[in-house]
């Protein structure tokens, strides 16, 4: 055979597509690599079938398959990704309402009410105490700052500060109404 007969054979042979001796080696080959591809991408519950979908797309379409243009890995990988991707956009599939009925909310419409209420009531209180005592409580509370760093903040020893905000605590519940 000339050089040229076996250039001309050689590129006849990788427009061909995936013979059924090559499928059986090159299924043997990828299954693992392809189940471990979807085993670290959706996890061990789905990644038997999902391969199974991919070999079963591969098969289907081994005659669109060209040597040519790539190697039968990324042919076969390119497959993998968009059955991942279609098994992903299937998985944000809106649940029925009637799934959500077991999801029972923190608080009852009630408390949620008693909350705000008493949200309302203590925003009111705090209005009332002196700029410096309404500051310090914010930082205490609202920031969750200790004492020691409201000290550095505001230039009080971490004592006085101590001490403003258990004035204040004081006060507020002086004034927090036992019922209503």
């Amino acid at each position: 055979m000339t050089v040229e007969g076996a250039v001309l054979q050689r590129l006849r042979s990788l427009a061909v597509p995936a013979r059924a001796a090559d499928w059986d080696r090159l299924y043997a080959e990828q299954l693992p690599r392809i189940y471990n591809y979807f085993r670290y991408r959706v996890g061990a519950d789905d990644a038997e079938d999902l391969t199974s979908a991919t070999f079963e797309k591969a098969w289907r379409a081994r005659e669109r398959y060209r040597r040519d243009l790539g190697a039968f890995t990324t042919w076969l990988y390119a497959i993998a990704r968009n059955v991942a991707i279609d098994h992903f956009r299937r998985r944000v599939a809106h649940e029925p309402l009637d799934a959500a009925a077991h999801v029972a909310a923190p608080d009852s419409p009630e408390q949620d009410l008693e909350t705000a209420r008493r949200n309302e009531r203590l925003a009111g209180l705090l209005q009332e105490l002196d700029e410096r005592s309404r500051e310090i409580v914010a930082l205490r509370y609202g920031a969750g700052l200790t004492n020691r760093a409201i000290a550095r903040l505001s230039g009080l020893s971490e004592t006085n500060v101590g001490t403003i905000l258990y004035r204040a605590i004081g006060e507020l519940r002086a004034r927090w109404p036992e019922e209503g």
